[in-house]
């Protein structure tokens, strides 16, 4: 096991080698550059050559890349063009909020979605089966934004039950430790600021958790209706073994195996950045911030947000894997 890990971890240096390669040549053939955002319109052309010269943006692509590279050696991914702050430190004060957020996404993705999944395949072709259906349908066809704006619209406007934007009730001196609200709150004993930070995390992430909460209904659905069928279980059944041993033995966990898979996938995907969800509730995580330096060409934030995100892509990936072994005995013995 410990050699297949370092296997998999070696093999992240050519992928983000190449990642890098990549996103340098995008980045710089995009139009445009930091000076249009930092400059007015009306700047001269010396003004504008001026700020590239200071950026370094003026020197060959290949040196540009390559002192890039030496930075990211160091593990130091430059300062931003429009902030001034390093990128780690920016990174680092942002990535728990959207560590946050998807954490309760995913929650309330997997706590609701594996459930109504195995109920529906269980009741397969009957009316709940149907409903279930219909509703992971629209949980994927629905815009986020949309359904964000929907949501801020009637429970945070009309009913006033949710706050509408931000992490925090602004007045409440709540003391940082981790930058984690919610967790801050618990270990300072500040059950006030934990409450309002959980609260604001309801409605972004409920936004945030359609699309993951429809994928897993359809995937655990699909994969408990395929486990059902197979000889084994419909030979523990015939031995009389009771419905909760049949079910979490036999059925459940040896369905989990593609459910898994896609649950690492789609909380990769939550923490590269929820982009739209960050956006309509102001909620300052990466995705926001990512949106802003793209409109910006931030091309050092832009470059190391996406490669400090690739490591941990690839990190879960390794976890979703080794779980397997858990899971399923006969991986462990492979």
């Amino acid at each position: 096991m410990l050699r297949y890990i370092v296997r998999r971890l070696l093999q992240l240096i050519p992928t983000l080698f190449g990642l890098s390669i990549l996103l340098f040549a995008w980045l710089h053939s995009l139009p445009g550059g930091p000076e249009a955002a930092l400059l007015d319109v009306r700047a001269t052309d010396a003004k504008r050559a001026e700020i590239r010269s200071a950026l370094g943006l003026d020197e060959p692509l290949l040196v540009q890349y390559g002192r890039f590279m030496q930075r990211l050696l160091r593990l130091d991914l430059g300062d931003s063009f429009t902030t001034g702050t390093p990128v780690m430190e920016e990174f680092g004060r942002r990535f728990p909020a959207t560590v946050e957020l998807t954490i309760v996404a995913m929650v309330i993705a997997i706590g609701a979605g594996i459930p109504l999944g195995y109920l529906a395949a269980r009741r397969h072709g009957r009316l709940f089966d149907g409903l279930t259906v219909t509703g992971s349908l629209l949980g994927i066809c629905v815009p986020i934004f949309f359904l964000g704006f929907i949501l801020k619209a009637i429970f945070a406007v009309q009913l006033g039950w949710f706050p509408s934007l931000g992490r925090q009730t602004p007045g409440i001196d709540a003391t940082r430790v981790t930058d984690f609200y919610v967790l801050d709150g618990i270990l300072t004993q500040e059950w006030d600021a934990s409450w309002d930070a959980l609260v604001h995390l309801i409605l972004p992430a409920i936004a945030l958790a359609s699309i993951p909460f429809a994928i897993i209904v359809r995937m655990t659905r699909a994969s408990v209706l395929e486990v059902l069928g197979e000889d084994y279980v419909r030979t523990a059944e015939a031995k009389g073994l009771r419905e909760n041993t049949v079910r979490g033995r036999h059925v459940l966990r040896n369905a989990m195996l593609p459910v898994v898979t896609s649950i690492g996938l789609l909380t990769g995907g939550l923490l590269s950045g929820a982009v739209l969800t960050e956006t309509v509730f102001v909620f300052g995580g990466i995705g926001s911030f990512l949106a802003t330096a793209i409109s910006n060409r931030d091309y050092p934030v832009l470059m190391g947000f996406i490669m400090i995100i690739a490591v941990i892509y690839v990190l879960i990936n390794l976890a979703v894997d080794l779980s397997y072994s858990v899971l399923d005995p006969r991986v462990r013995v492979r």
